[in-house]
């Protein structure tokens, strides 16, 4: 495990292969670290299915509402959800969707991001500016390289849990 500089903002994600641990930037995007937490401190993402992963782009997953649940139907229904908690407005910066930064997946509306997220296999710095950076992965960007691809994959990877490090 890396040394954790800021425990209440470090999330640790625990993945088949092994953890991630993601520095949450809450100086850069302070409504969007926070609803991160909030969302780990109450279970909502554990066992949430990474419903998007596109091989050289990213693995998008935290649909809260449909992606716990089994079977294609709620598979495939993934990605169309958030939480039962406010959509949140674009916090945007300049840092750079740079590979292993978070981004907040949303609809067209840039206002829209709520439980959903990704994070990024490659710099995609096409979406500077258009999607809130709010986080990066400190160690094991290995195991998210090793998350199945698919939209939606037949069998997907899972978070199997999320806590915040303070929590820990």
């Amino acid at each position: 495990m890396p040394e954790i500089k800021d425990p209440e903002n470090t999330i640790i994600i625990e993945l088949k292969d092994g953890p991630v641990t993601i520095e949450l930037l809450p100086d850069v995007a302070p409504k969007h670290a926070e609803r991160m937490k909030e969302l780990a401190r109450s279970g909502a993402y554990d066992n949430v299915a990474f419903h998007r992963v596109i091989d050289g782009f990213m693995a998008q997953t935290g649909d809260v509402e449909h992606g716990n649940m089994d079977g294609d139907f709620n598979i495939r229904r993934a990605g169309t959800g958030g939480s039962d908690l406010p959509d949140l407005p674009a916090e945007f910066s300049k840092l750079p969707h740079d590979r292993g930064t978070l981004g907040a997946a949303r609809s067209a509306n840039p206002n829209s991001a709520n439980s959903q997220f990704f994070i990024n296999f490659k710099d995609n710095h096409f979406l500077n500016g258009q999607y809130t950076v709010y986080g990066r992965v400190v160690s094991g960007m290995e195991h998210v390289d090793a998350i199945v691809r698919g939209e939606p994959p037949a069998q997907p990877d899972r978070m199997i849990s999320v806590k915040v490090a303070a929590d820990a």
